[in-house]
């Protein structure tokens, strides 16, 4: 579903400034439901390929995916930091937690295996993250963790719900745990090293790589009505 609007997107059947079906119709004419639809439009939205306007639409504002936003940061911003912060984050933790930092992480990562709504996972997600910071014993790494919170958050559902990434994340998640239990600061930061990567590998994937689920052939342009907001819009 996310292929077939952003190929159409791409290839100018909704250029720029177009206004894309109405939910109802894009439901009938791809034969799929609201729900699997509104993910979709999520995710255009996220690449920054489209702006939903309350009342008006969903409109086209790109042909091309530059990489995705996630609240108020691109994801490239945020790679770039979280590799400066959480990778020695790790290792100050590994040097430094307790056990109660330990029996909080290892409690958050068995709540993770057992949540169904992926919503929550990737809210438990950025607490873990969080708890990390809490656990390297220095206030700043929480408040810069904090900052991001919400865009770690959305990063984390957007990976999870495009690129299938919860039990890559999970296993990652369990090798930076296993180093900090050991006290092993260098396997600590190469964990999370290696976390970051696989992170920034699966963005690099979904924005180079249209998906091609759903219908083949998209409506063409002169199948559709005017569309065009006007310039209130």
């Amino acid at each position: 579903m996310l292929g077939h609007l952003r190929g159409a997107i791409e290839r100018g059947t909704y250029g720029i400034g177009d206004k894309l079906p109405s939910e109802a119709e894009l439901c009938r004419t791809l034969e799929v439901s609201r729900p699997v639809l509104r993910e979709a439009l999520r995710a255009l939205q996220t690449m920054g390929l489209t702006v939903s306007r309350t009342g008006k639409g969903t409109f086209v504002v790109a042909d091309a995916v530059q990489g995705p936003t996630f609240g108020d940061y691109t994801a490239g911003h945020l790679m770039e930091v979280r590799r400066h912060i959480e990778i020695p984050v790790a290792g100050y933790a590994a040097r430094r937690r307790t056990p109660e930092d330990l029996a909080r992480l290892t409690g958050l990562l068995d709540r993770m295996d057992q949540e169904a709504d992926p919503a929550a996972w990737a809210a438990l997600d950025t607490v873990f993250h969080l708890g990390l910071a809490e656990a390297a014993q220095n206030p700043v790494f929480r408040r810069v963790i904090e900052e991001i919170r919400d865009a770690l958050a959305r990063q984390s559902a957007f990976l999870n719900e495009r690129g299938g990434r919860r039990e890559q994340a999970d296993a990652e998640h369990r090798a930076v745990l296993r180093a900090l239990t050991d006290g092993r600061a260098p396997d600590a930061e190469r964990a999370m090293a290696h976390h970051l990567d696989r992170v920034e590998a699966t963005l690099t994937d979904l924005v180079r790589t249209p998906r091609t689920d759903g219908p083949a052939a998209a409506p063409t342009r002169a199948a559709r009505p005017a569309t065009t907001p006007g310039p209130d819009a």
